[in-house]
């Protein structure tokens, strides 16, 4: 169940909303489920009751305090079932209201001058419940934490009736979109809601920037408007964003769009430092050769987080600037699911660990090159990737350091990362697999037989399969490439296999494949690159320098 907790001033423009038709005359037969005394007078079941009848109920005691009552004296909580919920009965939802309503310290069994309140159901999976925060003995009521003290309610509730469990909250998600908000995208048939628009352009203004001013700058340039909150020194304290449009403007502040954009926080993930002319020299390099070095720099974030450390929260914070990156400069197909999976990723960035080491930076100094270095060709799925599996597997293991403290929501947003990730990964890998496939069939006889007999010793789970069913093509041509380059495939097997875990890999083939390529050096498959493979003077693998070393002894 979840519950949704504002504050107003108005009961009877409550009520008349929760009694009437609704916005899309979604309301059916609204009536009273419960109340304080179990005898509040029902307009809907009632024809002797009217509307300011009841109002008039609950607002006795706001009215006996005149001047001294408080503005926001009406409270009002939403109890939404899941939709694969059973129907729960009119007493059950009774039951649900009082302990909602016994948890936030509104109003407490067993007590005589409790608030007032009443239970409202008007549709066949929620109820609202709307209290007048004003005790019989006329002392004000404030609640404090009202709304992590409903959902640990609905979490217990859900056990007890038998109800879909959710995920515990721990106040780190972004702020859900307001009413109005909603109204608005909907008059102007806006694609999306304004904030999830903002909050993308601002995490991909934070990912490229280096600088406060570069930030500012980047999100000017994406046509948002800025506005500043400054104090009396005239320093930048604060900063709010909207959407450019012909009506008002809706203003966010970035704490609103979520808790990690704050400005203060935002200044913590900047350098903040002019980058050396060397480092943005080598921005230009292509997108291709960028993505390369982003990978490399994943595959050491994903070894972090298998440690388990605390550490592990900036990598994560890392790995969601490189999505969001991505996101700002992928092509299509691939560009949607990506968005989609960054949206995702944001849940999974933040938590209440706090990093110990604040200066690991290599992810974001990566998702600023990836930025800077544009939108690769239309036509080169590779370099996207290789990319995609590195993300792939460092979200899985953001999935289990989450699930290691406990961080339920955190670790959902992971999984769901996950998917979109897979997805956008089919879409970019389809070429040039099909292409690696295609040069496997064209090796000669007894090459293949080597290079299946070494892939084989390497990885003896394979040997289990029949090749007619799991045919490892684009693994044995690229395995190919890489002896044709100067490479020991057997070496190369045992340092991309034994390089991280592939137990959460969804193709172990796939996974090998853009290792060795990047290991080897190799061109893209379609035969184009920035980097020519180095055949002669290349580097040793692990396995060989280990060999030299032993050999020398």
């Amino acid at each position: 169940m979840n519950p949704n907790i504002t504050r107003g001033s108005r009961i009877y423009g409550l009520l008349a909303y929760l009694y009437g038709p609704g916005r899309h005359n979604e309301h059916t037969d609204p009536h009273l489920v419960g109340s304080w005394d179990g005898f509040a007078p029902d307009p809907g079941r009632d024809p002797n009751v009217t509307l300011k009848h009841l109002a008039n109920t609950l607002a006795l005691r706001p009215s006996q305090l005149g001047d001294a009552l408080h503005k926001r004296h009406v409270w009002h909580c939403s109890v939404r079932a899941a939709p694969e919920d059973r129907e729960l009965t009119d007493r059950e939802w009774d039951m649900i209201a009082r302990r909602v309503l016994h948890a936030v310290g509104v109003s407490r069994e067993g007590e005589d001058d409790g608030c007032r309140w009443v239970a409202v159901r008007h549709a066949r999976d929620h109820i609202h419940i709307a209290a007048t925060l004003v005790r019989g003995d006329l002392r004000k009521v404030y609640p404090r934490y009202d709304y992590p003290k409903a959902q640990a309610a609905c979490r217990e509730l859900e056990a007890e009736l038998g109800l879909r469990r959710l995920n515990p909250g721990d106040r780190t998600a972004a702020k859900r979109a307001s009413t109005g908000e909603r109204r608005k995208a909907e008059r102007l048939n806006l694609p999306e809601l304004p904030s999830d628009t903002l909050r993308t352009a601002v995490r991909q203004a934070l990912a490229a920037a280096s600088t406060e001013e570069e930030f500012f700058a980047r999100l000017a340039a994406a046509r948002i408007l800025v506005r500043h909150k400054k104090g009396p020194s005239g320093d930048v304290l604060g900063y709010s964003v909207a959407l450019p449009d012909d009506d008002t403007p809706i203003w966010y502040a970035g704490s609103t769009l979520a808790p990690d954009l704050s400005l203060p926080k935002i200044r913590r993930a900047l350098p903040n430092t002019m980058e050396p002319l060397s480092v943005q020299a080598a921005r230009a390099s292509r997108p291709e050769a960028v993505r390369r070095r982003a990978t490399s720099r994943l595959d050491r974030a994903q070894h972090a987080l298998a440690r388990g450390g605390d550490d592990g929260a900036d990598d994560l914070a890392g790995t969601g600037a490189v999505l969001d990156a991505l996101a700002a400069t992928a092509n299509e197909p691939t560009r949607s699911e990506i968005l989609q999976a960054a949206r995702a990723f944001e849940r999974a960035t933040r938590s209440h660990v706090r990093a110990e080491n604040a200066d690991r930076r290599a992810l974001r100094a990566a998702a600023r090159e990836i930025i800077r270095a544009g939108t690769p060709r239309q036509d080169d799925g590779a370099a996207a990737a290789a990319i995609l599996t590195a993300l792939l597997l460092t979200v899985a293991a953001a999935v289990r350091w989450h699930a290691a403290r406990g961080h339920a929501q955190q670790a959902a947003a992971a999984r769901s990362t996950a998917q979109h990730l897979r997805t956008a990964y089919r879409m970019a890998a389809a070429s040039p697999m099909a292409t690696l496939r295609d040069r496997a069939a064209h090796l000669p006889t007894a090459q293949r037989a080597r290079l299946d007999a070494a892939i084989t010793t390497a990885l003896p789970g394979s040997g289990n399969r029949k090749r007619s069913t799991r045919p490892m093509d684009a693994l044995t041509a690229t395995l190919a490439e890489a002896q044709e380059a100067g490479y020991d495939p057997e070496t190369l097997l045992r340092d991309a296999s034994g390089a991280r875990e592939l137990r959460t890999a969804v193709s172990v083939e796939d996974v090998l494949v853009w290792r060795i390529r990047r290991l080897a050096h190799l061109p893209p498959p379609d035969g184009r690159n920035d980097h020519a493979a180095r055949p002669a003077n290349r580097p040793p693998t692990a396995n060989e320098q280990a060999s030299r070393s032993n050999s020398t002894r």
